[in-house]
């Protein structure tokens, strides 16, 4: 039996009565939410507020209580802030700047931006990561920082883009560059280290003086790790350029890997039917499912079965009832039995999409760089229940909370939810 860990930490962090989205992708770490958002929405349907935010940024923001916290920099990465939203009104409760950098390293990459990787939230303590160029815990009372750091080198070569993890009482970083790979957990109270492990990759690419060669693209990776419970034993699973790893996430103990041939993995894993679904990566994605019960090297064991075909190089997947629903960076949606790889049905939908999508109550939700949410069935059959409209495009994936649906574009943050549901909301917030 496999039990994605942000499931239970989800019930620790959050107040009785009180969703939340501690992370990215949510409560389970996957984009599944059992809630009844809004099916329709446009600039002027279903939307309880609209939030201006400054700079740019493709964190997604996370929620607890009554407080949205999300990320932003300015476009030369000089300047890296940090905002706190209040949830029902959407006003800014906090607005600063957090790092300063003198000399940021050129991202070298148009779609990504300074501000990619997303926070994570718990009681108390919000946890802002940017990579290599600092991470810090805030108190979400007072807005004091509680600690920083930035002493991490990684030199992420086309911008940070990895998010915070939050395991017990540590936050979990993945560090993936061209001149350090590593994965650390930090102490959430003090920001001391508790465990740093390296890659044990062979990467093969050495130049005839056996150093790395100058492109960095090889040694990279974008992933954030998922903690499951599979085999018997809690396992962080945590895709690198060329190879997977299965790390213990108290110890940082490498427990199995599978090589690949593939560099810049983005895509989160995700669990279904006993199976790690894990995204090679650049320049072409596959998609490899691996049994969880290894150790040691199973390359040659333990993978169940590949997709070559239209696997995207950015979102994550969904999974569902024995189904994995995803869709390519060009906009070719497709579904696969997660026991064996089978294709069920691949249609284009149109657009780019580089937000991961999000599945509530039978619905998947895929969100284009334009602006445009197509919502299908999530289902064996294809079937496009209806697309939605905002003004400006959206990197960011999603973020839920109750019924009410967080959607950041470049330019704004968005409260979708329909007028039923928050009055509802508001009657059973009176009763109490």
């Amino acid at each position: 039996m496999t039990i994605p860990l942000p499931i239970v930490l989800a019930l620790l962090i959050a107040p009785p009565g009180t969703e939340s989205w501690p992370e990215f992708r949510g409560p389970t770490g996957d984009g599944r939410v059992d809630a009844e958002i809004p099916l329709e929405w446009s600039e002027t349907r279903n939307v309880a507020w609209k939030t201006p935010i400054h700079g740019r940024g493709w964190s997604t923001p996370v929620v607890l209580g009554r407080q949205v916290w999300l990320t932003t920099a300015t476009e030369d990465g000089k300047a890296m802030s940090v905002l706190c939203i209040d949830r029902d009104t959407g006003k800014v409760l906090h607005d600063r700047v957090l790092f300063r950098n003198e000399k940021p390293r050129p991202l070298g990459n148009p779609v990504n931006c300074y501000a990619s990787p997303s926070p994570a939230i718990e009681r108390g303590r919000v946890h802002v990561t940017f990579g290599s160029y600092g991470t810090a815990c805030l108190d979400t009372r007072t807005f004091e920082t509680i600690w920083e750091r930035r002493d991490l080198p990684c030199n992420h070569f086309r911008g940070p883009a990895s998010s915070a993890v939050l395991f017990e009482d540590m936050l979990i970083l993945q560090m993936d560059g061209s001149d350090h790979q590593y994965v650390v957990a930090l102490d959430t109270a003090t920001g001391r280290t508790r465990w740093k492990t390296d890659r044990s990759t062979d990467y093969g690419d050495l130049d005839d003086d056996g150093k790395p060669r100058a492109d960095g693209d090889f040694r990279k990776a974008f992933n954030t790790p998922f903690v499951v419970r599979a085999a018997g034993r809690l396992q962080m699973i945590s895709p690198g350029a060329k190879a997977v790893f299965s790390y213990d996430p108290a110890t940082g103990k490498e427990i199995w890997t599978v090589r690949y041939g593939n560099h810049s993995s983005a895509s989160r894993t995700v669990v279904a039917d006993g199976l790690a679904l894990i995204n090679t990566g650049y320049p072409k994605a596959q998609l490899w499912a691996v049994r969880l019960d290894g150790s040691g090297d199973v390359t040659d064991t333990h993978v169940v079965w590949k997709c070559h075909q239209s696997v995207p190089n950015r979102s994550s997947p969904l999974v569902t009832d024995g189904l994995i629903l995803m869709c390519t960076d060009r906009g070719i949606a497709s579904c696969l039995e997660a026991a064996t790889g089978t294709r069920v049905w691949q249609e284009r939908i149109g657009g780019n999409y580089s937000a991961s999508p999000i599945l509530a109550r039978g619905r998947a939700y895929f969100f284009a760089e334009d602006g445009t949410t197509t919502v299908i069935a999530a289902s064996r059959e294809f079937r496009v229940l209806t697309r939605n409209t905002l003004d400006d495009g959206m990197m960011a994936s999603p973020a839920v909370a109750g019924r009410e649906l967080y959607l950041r574009t470049r330019t704004h943050l968005y409260r979708i939810e329909e007028p039923r549901n928050a009055k509802r909301r508001e009657a059973g917030a009176a009763g109490n």
